[in-house]
């Protein structure tokens, strides 16, 4: 490993909802303005703070954690606070979700979040979590390219690699910071009231989640590739932009967010997007758990690359989906602790790698994971 190995830059992006006093959904406005690090998701009251790129985790988390604070002191003049689960609190209609009114030269934002609710229906947009971006750094980079290959198709088809990879091991993260069990009646049908306990340990991750209606299959050659399959699905009317490609893992590019940036300026940074929100953790998320998914993206890079094939693509969708369950399939579960055990390995030489490992692990072996540590509170 070079000495920049464990160097990049890290954000974080969490979305929560916005509940009154008796936690339901808020109906005032949204009352941060254009602000462009606390913002809103689908629905007016659905608040993402999005911190800029850090030079470390911890650093990232504080930023997170000064946004949190700003939020919570004005929510509180007005009588509300922040929803910390991924599932939604009770909804007697969808009356209660307002989509978010993005105006101006936002306006198509507002468009586009009315074609999701046709296609999708407003509830499924209530799911809130987590997203972890990461960036390797320039010395990395360079480290990691001792051909001196041209600067800018290495990163591109560095991240590619790495994308085909988070997308086959993305049930892993999810298996361990899975934390929404329970949910809210009328999630099924409005008005509907009670807290009933799902087959899920993660709804958001698992088949009632975010999936597009038809999986897309992807060409994953080079970064053109990847991309032209993308707009193929855009053209057909399949997708209405990349931004509705709902898979757990995004390359994200320089520049604009939009998949001509993408193809035209290359890869800026990887983004995850399976976390649940942790309720036991003040700002959502343990930091362990995103020094862990770094970790893994480490680990990944020492994997031999390989043809991500439709059949690939479907059966890590389906192993995703599988680690969302509470009890997943036992060979998963086996997988799990086969890959973390390697992981030790391959960090034996850092002592602050194989805390995090072993704080995984320790989930596995009690076990104890934030969903059943949910069971076990509620009982």
């Amino acid at each position: 490993m070079n000495s920049h190995f464990f160097e990049g830059k890290f954000g974080i992006e969490r979305e929560t909802l916005r509940v009154d006093s008796f936690g339901r959904l808020a109906q005032t406005p949204h009352p941060f303005g254009d602000d462009p690090h606390i913002t809103r998701d689908f629905c007016e009251n659905q608040i993402e703070l999005v911190t800029p790129p850090c030079e470390s985790i911890d650093e990232a988390l504080a930023a997170l954690g000064a946004l949190d604070a700003n939020v919570r002191a004005v929510l509180a003049e007005q009588g509300e606070h922040l929803w910390l689960y991924s599932n939604p609190p009770h909804i007697e209609s969808e009356d209660e979700i307002p989509i978010a009114a993005f105006r101006g030269r936002h306006s198509s934002k507002r468009l586009y979040r009315e074609y999701l609710e046709q296609k999708y229906g407003k509830k499924l947009m209530l799911f809130s979590g987590i997203h972890f971006n990461f960036s390797f750094s320039e010395a990395c980079l360079r480290a990691l390219n001792p051909q001196n290959e041209d600067p800018n198709r290495f990163r591109d088809a560095l991240y590619l690699r790495l994308y085909k990879q988070l997308m086959r091991h993305s049930w892993l993260l999810v298996m361990l910071t899975a934390a929404s069990p329970y949910y809210d009646a009328s999630l099924d049908q409005s008005g509907e009231r009670g807290i009933i306990k799902s087959p899920y340990a993660s709804m958001r991750n698992s088949v009632r989640g975010y999936w597009n209606q038809s999986l897309p299959v992807l060409d994953h050659r080079n970064l053109q590739s990847f991309t032209d399959s993308i707009r193929t699905y855009i053209r057909s009317g399949s997708l209405h932009s990349a931004s509705e490609l709902y898979l757990p893992v995004r390359l994200k590019p320089r520049g604009v967010n939009s998949l001509e940036s993408l193809a035209e300026n290359g890869v800026d940074h990887i983004e995850l997007r399976m976390f649940d929100l942790n309720p036991a953790a003040p700002l959502g998320i343990d930091a362990r758990d995103l020094q862990f998914a770094h970790l893994l993206m480490l680990y990944l890079l020492s994997l031999p690359d390989f043809d991500f094939t439709p059949e690939l693509q479907m059966q890590a969708v389906s192993a995703h989906q599988n680690a969302a369950l509470l009890e997943p399939d036992a060979a998963l579960t086996e997988q799990a602790d086969e890959i973390l055990h390697k992981m030790e390995v391959y960090f034996s030489e850092y002592e602050d790698a194989r805390n995090v490992i072993a704080f995984e692990k320790n989930k596995r072996y009690q076990p104890q994971t934030y969903s059943n540590a949910c069971c076990c509170i509620s009982r």
